[in-house]
C-alpha cells in the first residue's frame, strides 16, 4: 500500500517511536513536583521545549505544548483577541486558512465581532498588499498560514508580517504544514503547529507567543504551560514530538529536493497521461511534497475508492468526499474545479517506484470512472446546430451537470449558449471552472424556478 496523504497525517517517524518508548519509563511523573521522579520528568519537558523552540525560532519561554494543532489555533486566536480587546474585535484572515481558523472567525462573529477574508488568486496565494489593505484601526489580529494544506501554495508571510507590524497588528501564522521543512521566516507574532504533520504523535500541538504580544488566555487556567494549556502534560508524546521535529529538520534539505523532483514528475506527467486535468496551486512557491490536480467529469469519492483498491491512499477536496457535502473552501476561493480533485502528499522516504506505479495506474482509473458516469470523450459538433439549448440537471449532483454540459456544447453554434439548470452547490463553482479549462465563456448565473440557471456561451 502506498500512503500518499502525509498532509493529513504523516507516518510516525522512527525517532518519534524511539523517544516515545524511552520517555514512557522516565517521563510519567508530575513535572511540577520536587521529588526525583518529578524532577526527571521536568527535565524531559524542559529539553523538549528547548528543542521545539529552536526549530520554531523562538525562546523556550515563548512556547507551550497544547493537546492538538487545532487547540493551539483556537487558544492563539481567542487569547490574542482578548488581549487586544480595547483595540477592537476585527480579525483579518486569508480565504484559504485551515478550518480551525475559519471556525474561530465564525465564533468571533457570533459573539459580536467581525472578520475580513482576503481573497486569493488562482494559485491559492494572497497578495501581500491586499492583505495589508484589509487591516483596519480596529483589527486586533491577522491570520495567515505559511503554506496551504490542500494545494501546497506558500504564502508571503514575511511581507505580510511587515505590513502587520507597521499597522501595529500581531500576525498569527499556522505553520502546521511547513514547520517540518523549515522555520517560518519573517516577524510573526504568534505561531501554531501540529506534531502529527511531521511524523510526531497525534495529540501534541505547539503554540508560540512572542514576548510583547498582548495575550489573555480564555477560560479556566492553571499553573501549567504558562496558563495557556491547562492540564497534565503528556510528556512522552511531547518528547517524541520534539525529537521527531529535530530529526525531520536534519533530513529536510535533502529529502525536500528528492520529493520535489518526484512531485515535479507528477505535475508534468498527469496532464500528459490524463485528458482534461488541471494541476492547481503555485508551480514554484509550494511545499516540496504536495501536488493537487482536478479531473473533469469525475466523481471524487469514486475516484478515491478506486485508487484505494489499487493500493494508493490519497486525499481530495471534492464535496462528495467530505462529511458536510460542501465543496472545499480552498478550491472555491481559488476558482478551480472542485469535483474530481486529488491531493497527493508524499511522506518522507517515498520511493520513486511508488510514484511510477501511481502514474501507471491513474489514467486507467480515471477513464473507468468517467466511463461509468457517461462522460464525453470529446465534444462532438452537431450537423444541425441549435440556436441555444437548456440542460435539466436538477436533482443531480456534480460532476453530472458538468458532464451534461460537455455533451451538448458542440450542438450549438459558436456564439450561442447552453443553459444548465442545477441545484447542486458545486455546480456554481465547477461550471465556471469547466469554462476556464475548455476555453468557453461563462456568462453568469440566473434565477430559476428551482435551483439556478448557469449560462455558458460557446467560443470554440
Amino acid at each position: 500500500m502506498s500512503y500518499f496523504d502525509a498532509a493529513s497525517s504523516a507516518p510516525p517517524h522512527p525517532v518519534a517511536r524511539q523517544a516515545l518508548l524511552a520517555s514512557l519509563d522516565e517521563g510519567w511523573a508530575d513535572p511540577a513536583r520536587l521529588y526525583r521522579e518529578g524532577r526527571r520528568a521536568g527535565m524531559l519537558l524542559d529539553a523538549a521545549r528547548e528543542a521545539a523552540a529552536e526549530a520554531v525560532g523562538c525562546r523556550p519561554d515563548e512556547l507551550v505544548f497544547t493537546s492538538s494543532g487545532t487547540r493551539a489555533v483556537h487558544t492563539a486566536v481567542s487569547g490574542a483577541l482578548s488581549g487586544r480587546r480595547r483595540v477592537g474585535r476585527h480579525l483579518v484572515l486569508s480565504a484559504v486558512e485551515h478550518s480551525s481558523v475559519l471556525h474561530a472567525a465564525a465564533a468571533l462573529e457570533a459573539a459580536g465581532g467581525s472578520f475580513t477574508e482576503v481573497p486569493v488568486d488562482r494559485t491559492g496565494a494572497v497578495d501581500a498588499s491586499g492583505f495589508g489593505r484589509a487591516l483596519r484601526a480596529d483589527t486586533a489580529l491577522a491570520c495567515l498560514q505559511s503554506a496551504n494544506h490542500e494545494v501546497g501554495t506558500e504564502q508571503p508571510v514575511a511581507a505580510a508580517a511587515e505590513l502587520c507590524a507597521a499597522a501595529g497588528v500581531p500576525l498569527l501564522v499556522d505553520a502546521a504544514q511547513s514547520l517540518g521543512w523549515g522555520p517560518v521566516e519573517g516577524g510573526w507574532s504568534l505561531l501554531t503547529a501540529s506534531a502529527h504533520k511531521w511524523g510526531g504523535p497525534a495529540g501534541v500541538g505547539l503554540l508560540a507567543v512572542r514576548k510583547g504580544v498582548r495575550f489573555a488566555p480564555q477560560g479556566p487556567v492553571d499553573e501549567r504551560e504558562s496558563g495557556r494549556a491547562s492540564g497534565f502534560e503528556n510528556i512522552p508524546a511531547v518528547v517524541a514530538a520534539a525529537a521527531s521535529l529535530r530529526a525531520v529538520r536534519a533530513e529536510a534539505e535533502a529529502e525536500a529536493a528528492r520529493l520535489r523532483a518526484l512531485v515535479d514528475r507528477i505535475r508534468a506527467e498527469v496532464p500528459r497521461l490524463v485528458p482534461d486535468v488541471e494541476v492547481v496551486g503555485d508551480p514554484e512557491r509550494r511545499l516540496p511534497h504536495l501536488v493537487t490536480f482536478s479531473c473533469l467529469y469525475v466523481d471524487g469519492e469514486t475516484l478515491l475508492h478506486e485508487l484505494d483498491r489499487a493500493d494508493f491512499s490519497v486525499s481530495s477536496g471534492s464535496s462528495c468526499t467530505s462529511s458536510t457535502l460542501t465543496p472545499s473552501h480552498v478550491l472555491k476561493a481559488m476558482g478551480v474545479l472542485t469535483e474530481g480533485n486529488v491531493r497527493v502528499s508524499l511522506p518522507t522516504g517515498t520511493a520513486a517506484a511508488e510514484v511510477d506505479r501511481f502514474l501507471e495506474v491513474l489514467p486507467g482509473v480515471v477513464a473507468e470512472v468517467r466511463l461509468r458516469l457517461g462522460a464525453p470523450a470529446a465534444p462532438a459538433p452537431s450537423p444541425a446546430p441549435a440556436a441555444s439549448l437548456v440542460v435539466d440537471s436538477l436533482g443531480r449532483r456534480c460532476p453530472v451537470p458538468v458532464i451534461e454540459l460537455a455533451k451538448v456544447i458542440g450542438e450549438v453554434p459558436v456564439g450561442a449558449t447552453v443553459t444548465v439548470l442545477a441545484d447542486d452547490e458545486a455546480a456554481r463553482l465547477d461550471i465556471p471552472a469547466w469554462c476556464e479549462m475548455r476555453g468557453q465563456e461563462y456568462v453568469g448565473e440566473e434565477p430559476a424556478d428551482r435551483g439556478s440557471a448557469y449560462v455558458v456561451r460557446r467560443l470554440t
